[in-house]
């Protein structure tokens, strides 16, 4: 796979599990050096939240805290395997699991905008 940038780059969510916190209007903007990859996040039942991850070949290795507009503080872990759709954009397609302020774990995929 060619080397992904995520510098600068905004992603929104194509599909989700029910029991995940973000939906279509939340937005991610994501910063990148080395292998170090972050991102903030708002909107829609987010009011703000945060992603730290790992970079390594084709996978982010991720960890996520968010206040919701309900007023919740929750936290998880994931793992996003990296892919470029037909048209060049970056597709993330997580598998996640709350680690505080949730319950239970699923599946999340994000499309570069």
């Amino acid at each position: 796979m060619t080397k992904i940038n995520f510098d600068g780059k905004k992603f929104a969510l194509i599909n989700n599990t029910k029991n995940g916190e973000v939906n279509p209007d939340t937005v991610f903007e994501y910063q990148h050096q080395g292998d170090l990859v972050t991102a903030t996040y708002t909107g829609g039942t987010v009011k703000y939240g945060t992603i730290v991850a790992r970079l390594h070949n084709n996978q982010l290795d991720m960890l996520y805290q968010c206040l919701t507009e309900e007023a919740l503080l929750k936290a998880g872990k994931a793992v996003a395997e990296i892919t470029l759709t037909k048209e060049n954009k970056i597709k993330l397609s997580l598998d996640w699991q709350w680690i505080a302020g949730g319950k239970g774990s699923g599946q999340s995929v994000y499309i570069e905008l």
